[in-house]
């Protein structure tokens, strides 16, 4: 009987400790500066000292706890609209093959699961990347925390983007091709065609981040624009292999549709990772001349 009562405790307060450790974490996220150490000197120190790797090991399982509970959270949410979000998800077909059909028994509920989940990973995504940053944040100066913190909605507005990039440039261009091709009267199965909406919104929503990823990582030094940028033929045709997975048909136009944004993104990639190399080494000299006047 006390086991059970001790559940029931635990299970009531189990959102003021979740709500208390975030206000820990942030509260340590502010007041801890790390020691600026290169990459190498940092990877020796974490061989010597395996037990380190356990506790930060720990540490991640508790940020993605809290984001796993959050989108459970958000994707219950979304059942409060699920039809209106149905109804936009189907939007891009043509209206004659809006008529969507299930065969399996347990195929509309998988169907309405995988537009909810969609739909909660979009607006959980925020605090994703909140409790990802408060676990990558400690390991960079508080200048850095702060600006990251300020990235996080500008991160949300790429994602965003980048699925409606998807849903009103791709989709259009790329499911009549796919419908009309071969002269079939295709019946549209209702799994399949949420599977591969959601994906693709998905995906492409990913790679819009990846200027911020690439910022993010040439600032901790562990990214060279130069390289990137002597690289950029690899780069392409890494996104071309991309673009040929993720697009809705294999002729050239739309996977142009693809290639272009992607494209161009890599090369602001490089600019952005140029402005963080530069302001790296300008807190590097000041850094220098701050303890050679001491």
């Amino acid at each position: 009987m006390r086991k059970f009562f001790r559940t029931i405790w635990r299970i009531l307060t189990a959102p003021f400790r979740w709500f208390g450790g975030l206000v820990i974490n942030i509260r340590n996220f502010f007041s801890e500066e790390p020691e600026d150490a290169p990459l190498p000197d940092a990877l020796a120190k974490t061989v010597q000292d395996p037990m380190g790797v356990l506790y930060h090991l720990n540490i991640l399982r508790k940020h993605l706890t809290r984001g796993l509970i959050f989108i459970v959270l958000t994707t219950a949410l979304s059942f409060t609209f699920i039809d209106q979000i149905m109804d936009f998800l189907i939007q891009p077909l043509p209206e004659a093959q809006r008529g969507l059909i299930a065969i399996d028994p347990t195929e509309p509920v998988g169907t309405v699961m995988r537009a909810a989940l969609l739909s909660g990973v979009t607006l959980g995504f925020p605090y994703l990347a909140l409790e990802a940053w408060l676990f990558i944040g400690p390991g960079v100066s508080r200048r850095a925390r702060f600006f990251g913190l300020i990235a996080i909605p500008i991160a949300f507005l790429f994602f965003v983007g980048g699925m409606a990039f998807a849903y009103y440039v791709i989709l259009p261009a790329g499911l009549p091709f796919l419908i009309n091709f071969g002269g079939f009267e295709p019946q549209m199965r209702a799994s399949s065609y949420f599977r591969f909406i959601s994906s693709l919104l998905f995906w492409i929503g990913v790679f819009f981040e990846f200027p911020l990823v690439v910022y993010l990582l040439a600032s901790l030094g562990m990214v060279q624009a130069r390289a990137l940028a002597n690289q950029w033929r690899l780069a392409i045709v890494i996104i071309a292999i991309i673009a040929a997975m993720i697009t809705p048909t294999i002729d050239p136009v739309n996977m142009a549709l693809v290639m272009g944004p992607m494209s161009v993104l890599f090369f602001l990639s490089i600019g952005l990772a140029y402005i963080a190399q530069a302001g790296r080494a300008r807190r590097q000299r000041k850094q220098e001349t701050q303890a050679s006047g001491i």
